[in-house]
C-alpha cells in the first residue's frame, strides 16, 4: 500500500509569500509526525511537532538540510505566521491572494487584532498602554525568544483595547499580549 495513502488524507496545497516572493507548497503525510513537503517542486521530508499551544517546530532530517530546525508561530493577522531560522525572523503569509492579505499590506488589517507571542519567551518592554492611539507598523511590545529580541508591530492604525502582559512576564507561544481595535 502507498505510504501516502496509508497515512491518510489528500495532499494540501498552499500559496505562501516569503520576503515578497510567492511559492507553491504541497504537504502530505508520510508517517507519524512526518510530512513530505514540496516547495516550488523541490521535495523534502520534515518532522513536525507542536511547540506550545499554537507553535510548530519543523526538523529537516535529510542530508541536504540535516539538523535544520524552523519554528513557526502565529502572526498578528489571519493567514500570517512568523518563521524563525538561524536566529532570524521572517514573516510568512499563507494564501495571501485568496484572503486579501496583499491589499492589507498597504492599508492595514481590519477589525479587532490580537497581538500574540510568536514563540515562548519573556516580555522585555511594553511600549503602549490601554487607550493609546497607534499607527500601522508602530512598535507595541518587545519579546525576547531564543536569545533574540522580537519587536511586534501594529498591523493597523487604531486604539489599544487591552494590554494583558507586563515587562518580565514569561509567555508561551500564541498567548495574546495585547489587542488593537
Amino acid at each position: 500500500m502507498d505510504e501516502r495513502r496509508a497515512a491518510g488524507g489528500a495532499p494540501l496545497t498552499f500559496e505562501v509569500e516569503v520576503n515578497g516572493r510567492n511559492h507553491s507548497v504541497n504537504i502530505e503525510r508520510a508517517g507519524h509526525d512526518r510530512f513530505r513537503v514540496s516547495v516550488d517542486g523541490r521535495e523534502t521530508i520534515v518532522d513536525a511537532q507542536r511547540s506550545g499551544q499554537f507553535g510548530l517546530s519543523l526538523l529537516f532530517p535529510e542530508a541536504a538540510h540535516a539538523g535544520t530546525r524552523v519554528s513557526l508561530a502565529p502572526g498578528s493577522a489571519p493567514g500570517e505566521m512568523l518563521a524563525y531560522l538561524g536566529g532570524r525572523v521572517t514573516q510568512v503569509v499563507v494564501n495571501g491572494r485568496r484572503t486579501g492579505r496583499a491589499a492589507d499590506a498597504t492599508t492595514g488589517a481590519h477589525g479587532e487584532q490580537k497581538i500574540v507571542a510568536p514563540m515562548p519567551g519573556r516580555v522585555m518592554r511594553v511600549l503602549v498602554a490601554a487607550g493609546d492611539r497607534v499607527d500601522i507598523r508602530q512598535p507595541l511590545v518587545v519579546v525576547e525568544a531564543m536569545k533574540m529580541e522580537n519587536e511586534l508591530r501594529s498591523p493597523k492604525a487604531g486604539t489599544v483595547k487591552e494590554v494583558s502582559v507586563a515587562p518580565g512576564a514569561s509567555v508561551e507561544s500564541g498567548r495574546v499580549l495585547l489587542v488593537i481595535e
